[in-house]
């Protein structure tokens, strides 16, 4: 008599084979990152799409949880939003007419939010709306190092600092402009 072949052992050598193709796959990509010559320093070039994969689920997550400035603007809130920024923010975004020397060598580099940038001559962040501002100031970036200051400044001053720098491309009033130019406290 001839032996009967079976049939079902072929699925269970495509799922035997699935399961060591998944775990090669994790042990490669475990080797890599522990041995592998991972861009890890600030003067490292970035990893490939790395800005692009980064800002996409930001991006995303803005625009879902943007809120409107409680306020409007006024010279009050330009002030205060001054004295904040020249204590809080300056030291890494600088001030009018005085970029922070070190902030170009920090990955992602700091943007200096006094300064026109790209085609459009756009200042800082003056063509974002006040409320992605907020959300950036409340809850920092992720491996920027772009802190959160949801516990370090109250609402009305993360929206007095954001409102200002909407604000960034005008002409200020002289108090505030005089604010800003003054020596570090």
């Amino acid at each position: 008599m001839a032996k009967k072949s079976s049939s079902g052992g072929g699925f269970g050598k495509v799922f035997l084979g699935f399961l060591l193709g998944i775990a090669a796959v994790v042990v490669g990509l475990f080797a890599y990152l522990k041995f592998g010559p991972l861009p890890v320093a600030v003067a490292d070039a970035p990893l490939p799409f790395e800005r692009q994969i980064v800002h996409l689920p930001l991006d995303a997550r803005i625009e879902r949880e943007t809120k409107t400035a409680p306020f409007g603007i006024s010279e009050d809130v330009f002030e205060s939003g001054a004295h904040i920024y020249r204590a809080q923010c300056a030291s890494c975004h600088g001030t009018p007419g005085h970029d922070v020397a070190y902030a170009k060598h920090m990955f992602p580099s700091a943007p200096q939010l006094w300064k026109k940038h790209g085609g459009n001559g756009v200042v800082g962040v003056s063509d974002d709306e006040p409320g992605e501002t907020y959300w950036k100031v409340a809850n920092g970036i992720r491996l920027s190092g772009m802190p959160a200051y949801g516990h370090v400044l109250s609402d009305t001053q993360m929206w007095q600092v954001s409102l200002l720098l909407k604000s960034a491309d005008k002409e200020l009033p002289g108090p505030v402009t005089q604010i800003l130019d003054s020596p570090t406290p």
